[in-house]
């Protein structure tokens, strides 16, 4: 693709919707795949009561709706304003207070994580069930819909065809405390898993398609051991990948 090409799929327009400003990309194909779509807003004549405190609606107590789920509330109960990067707005708008705790969770994925995934870390990475390994720089676009990967051999992997994300440890067997969502894996807390408890991350599997192929191919991001950060670097790519991925199955299943 020609810089002119993907300069002008990655262009985007400042738009005005009923819940505020959003930049949003002038081609919807091309929006990040972590992004939300805004939800239908439940109709004033179907809620003439406050949605989570009961409360009803008068000249004195107004109605508002959740940016975020839709859902109609009293001021009380949907007064907070918070940034919603994943439906593009331009500035913090209201949600009620189920919604804008998912928000903030997920800031620290848009304000810290996603920057280390645009930076990248050094793999020994495999494909399939080869056993030969390249040294190799996995880093996420900047238009956040591919992964690339660098090293003797240039690979694109679309973030949209990740099948499944699976991170491998050594220690004690990983999952078991709770099904996992979409094949991400289970059971150990992100403390155990990252900071060094008694199953350690090692690295992770993927699972993707190709355009044209019926099968999956597998990815194995292994982190290698050195004394000079970068097993500290890849370490938190890792984490930042796991994270993106239950978003981006959020994404899907909404």
């Amino acid at each position: 693709m020609s810089s002119e090409v993907a300069a002008r799929c990655d262009a985007k327009k400042l738009v005005r919707s009923p819940s505020g400003l959003r930049m949003v990309p002038e081609h919807r194909a091309f929006g990040s795949p972590f992004d939300l779509e805004e939800p239908q807003w439940v109709p004033d004549k179907e809620c003439p009561r406050c949605m989570q405190c009961d409360a009803k609606f008068d000249f004195l107590t107004r109605k508002h709706h959740c940016r975020r789920c839709g859902k109609c509330f009293c001021d009380k109960c949907c007064g907070q304003k918070v940034a919603l990067p994943r439906m593009c707005f331009v500035d913090p708008v209201r949600q009620c207070a189920a919604c804008a705790l998912v928000s903030r969770r997920e800031a620290e994925f848009f304000d810290k994580q996603l920057r280390v995934l645009l930076s990248g870390a050094t793999f020994l990475v495999s494909f399939g069930n080869s056993e030969n390994s390249e040294t190799m720089v996995c880093r996420l676009s900047g238009n956040q819909r591919y992964l690339l990967l660098d090293g003797a051999s240039h690979h694109e992997i679309q973030v949209t065809h990740i099948a499944a994300v699976q991170v491998l440890t050594e220690g004690f067997p990983a999952g078991g405390d709770a099904p996992a969502p979409h094949g991400t894996e289970a059971g150990h807390s992100r403390g155990s898993l990252w900071a060094g408890g008694a199953a350690r991350a090692t690295g992770m599997s993927l699972q993707f398609s190709t355009p044209g192929a019926e099968s999956v191919v597998q990815l194995k991001l292994t982190a290698g051991e050195d004394a000079h950060g970068s097993r500290k670097q890849a370490m938190a790519w890792l984490a930042a990948m796991h994270k993106a991925a239950k978003l981006l199955y959020e994404s899907r299943d909404q």
